[in-house]
């Protein structure tokens, strides 16, 4: 079932550049976690189209994690998987009309089984792959907010939950670039990875956020979404948007907090910047 998504307008995002610096590990464009007590992190910026993930503890990693790149609307797919579950549970969030087959292929070649195609609201900028993903692997289902207004499987709204294998995502309303937006955000718990990973769309990009004139959009909204569903995370926790136009992959809640020019300005101020 295709997502109703509209026509396909690019720049439907704005962003801010800016430079980060990460400890660099051995080998580049790649990510490393520790699930360990020490929950060391390291990782580089993104100089490909995909980036990896590991754990580095003694225990048998559990979370298998994709960041994926179409270049034509810079656009990010995430895919996540349980790869400790006998069956290896997948999904994929925010996938791209363009780069379907490839994104099929990684998970065929991972061993992975997709359950979940999945958005993180309705998007201007391009056509989600959803739709044809339902048609190349049956039995996946397709999720999006009820508030999107769109057609999917499945409808999350606030506080759902929705689990692959024995690993879950919590869902967050971030409306304010569209009504519909919604961010979804790794489990907490002993057993959940850590630190813990926002899939934010376009409410939070990388030192900047979505767009807030389309219809629907609200500056005022979006800035008390971010405040009270993404900035009131740990600080450690990932930020991954759905968009980048500047080379950058990755970012923090506590490095949001300090540097984002968007969202960190007193809040009226804010909403004559986004207007």
């Amino acid at each position: 079932m295709l997502l109703n998504v509209g026509t396909s307008i690019r720049s439907a995002t704005r962003f801010s550049p800016f430079i980060i610096t990460h400890s660099s590990p051995s080998s580049p464009s790649s990510f490393c976690f520790s699930f360990s007590p020490k929950q060391t992190v390291s990782f580089t910026l993104q100089s490909s189209q995909m980036a990896s993930f590991t754990t580095l503890s003694q225990s048998p990693p559990k979370l298998l994690f994709r960041q994926l790149f179409e270049k034509e609307s810079s656009t990010y797919t995430y895919l996540l998987a349980d790869c400790s579950h006998p069956d290896k549970p997948a999904l994929l969030i925010d996938p791209v009309d363009r780069t379907v087959d490839r994104d099929l292929n990684l998970v065929k070649e991972l061993g992975l089984k997709l359950i979940y195609a999945m958005n993180t609201h309705v998007h201007a900028d391009h056509v989600t792959g959803t739709g044809l993903i339902k048609g190349k692997v049956p039995g996946v289902k397709s999720v999006i907010s009820k508030a999107s207004g769109s057609k999917a499987d499945v409808f999350v709204e606030a506080g759902d939950k929705i689990s692959f294998g024995d690993l879950f995502l919590e869902v967050r309303a971030t409306p304010g670039h569209t009504m519909g937006c919604v961010t979804y955000v790794t489990g907490a718990g002993p057993d959940q990875p850590q630190p813990r990973m926002a899939f934010t769309g376009d409410a939070l990009l990388i030192r900047g956020c979505g767009r807030t004139d389309f219809q629907g959009g609200s500056s005022q909204q979006l800035y008390k979404s971010v405040h009270s569903q993404i900035f009131t995370l740990p600080k450690e926790t990932l930020l991954y948007p759905a968009h980048d136009y500047k080379g950058f992959s990755v970012t923090t809640v506590g490095e949001e907090m300090l540097y984002n020019p968007r969202l960190t300005k007193d809040e009226i101020l804010t909403w004559h910047i986004l207007r």
